[in-house]
């Protein structure tokens, strides 16, 4: 789930294109009229629509889905030192189309796509959070994407496949003394969410996205901070989404992607509405120690908010859950790694690791993770700001 491209295909488009018209090369009258055009009419019109299950084809499947006015490759992962010492990383790649007619543009700095990438590092011992992000036009070599050999990239940061299916999957970013070069194996099986794919946000026609999974990708590679070289091995999860369609009557989501130590994984959005509640097409999936997975209703799982935090911004998070699943006998609580794991660029969201103790039945169980919270920051401003972590 990624409410960030779904509001760059929008709200925040206008920002983006003016943005990365602006960042290299000449500002051709050719590429202002598609940024004029992207922003008049319907949003969907001249794009294809999630509307019905399909054929999933690997490793095509990985690589661009031009037709469709949005999608994104979203890696997240916790990885640790040979000492234990534990880092939480992001990389997560956004296209948004200007204009449903991808054809080739006269000037190379023409561009019908446009491509926003971010970049965060969570360093636990440190209790440093380090977010980047970046854009650029899909032309001129600064931004694409590509289906064979797999790959996509903005500037220097990639992530890219080395076999004939794909894998391994290698993902490289670094800035300002942060960087992350990683190699990732497909571990479990891809596993399609919602309805064999078909993820649906809403009861209207083409409301819905393409999604699946990778949920436990064996890691290994190095984390740079400050001039030093980390070796460090763990588990990193992909998500792949690609749709035109919007948010409809809800306001953000909480997105929860959870690796449990006996071998299961555990993924549920939340989608809220205005009035705080959980709208009936959220969901997600619990995945079996040997892959197979069973699809989660909103009903099949219960969120309880345990504190808040609120960022330096003004903005109030929830800052721990319970999540209770009945039908698994779970029940987890999930604490953030660093309380301060907000991006600020064009859309405030908080994205981070988490660390997650609670019981299967009456065994313990151990684990970690990735929480996304989205739409926060368009909400009402609390009374005061910082540090605020109690029950809500």
């Amino acid at each position: 789930m990624k409410l960030v491209a779904v509001l760059l295909a929008v709200a925040g488009l206008l920002g983006v294109a003016v943005v990365a018209l602006l960042r290299e090369g000449p500002r051709d009258q050719a590429a202002s009229v598609v940024v004029a055009e992207a922003l008049a009419g319907d949003a969907t019109t001249g794009y294809a629509r999630a509307t019905e299950a399909r054929a999933f084809r690997f490793p095509a499947d990985h690589g661009p889905h031009a037709a469709y006015r949005t999608e994104w490759w979203y890696f997240t992962g916790n990885v640790v030192t040979p000492e234990a010492r534990h880092f939480g990383y992001q990389l997560t790649f956004f296209r948004v189309a200007l204009a449903p007619d991808a054809a080739e543009r006269a000037s190379r700095w023409g561009a019908s796509q446009m491509y926003m990438a971010h970049f965060t590092v969570t360093d636990t011992a440190g209790g440093r959070f380090h977010p980047r992000q970046r854009l650029a036009r899909g032309a001129a070599g600064l931004a694409g994407a590509q289906t064979s050999p797999f790959r996509v990239w903005l500037d220097d940061w990639s992530v890219a496949g080395a076999g004939a299916d794909g894998f391994p999957m290698r993902l490289r970013a670094a800035e300002d003394g942060i960087a992350i070069d990683l190699v990732l194996d497909a571990g479990k099986p891809v596993v399609l969410q919602g309805d064999d794919g078909l993820s649906r946000k809403g009861p209207e026609e083409g409301n819905a996205s393409y999604y699946y999974s990778l949920t436990r990708m064996p890691t290994r590679g190095t984390v740079e901070l400050d001039g030093r070289s980390y070796a460090v091995e763990g588990a990193s999860w992909m998500d792949r989404e690609w749709s035109t369609s919007g948010l409809g009557d809800k306001v953000g989501w909480d997105w929860f992607a959870l690796q449990l130590g006996d071998g299961r994984e555990l993924m549920f959005y939340r989608l809220r509405r205005a009035d705080g509640s959980t709208d009936a097409f959220s969901g997600g999936t619990l995945v079996a120690a040997d892959g197979t997975a069973r699809m989660l209703r909103a009903g099949d799982v219960a969120v309880e908010v345990l504190g808040t935090w609120v960022s330096p911004a003004g903005t109030r998070y929830p800052a721990r859950w319970r999540l209770d699943v009945p039908t698994a006998g779970l029940r987890l609580d999930v604490t953030p790694r660093l309380a301060d794991q907000e991006l600020s660029g064009l859309v405030r969201y908080w994205e981070g690791a988490v660390r997650v103790e609670g019981r299967n039945g009456e065994t313990s169980v151990s684990g970690h993770g990735y929480v996304e919270l989205v739409g926060y920051a368009n909400a009402a401003r609390p009374r005061h700001r910082g540090a605020d972590v109690g029950g809500s």
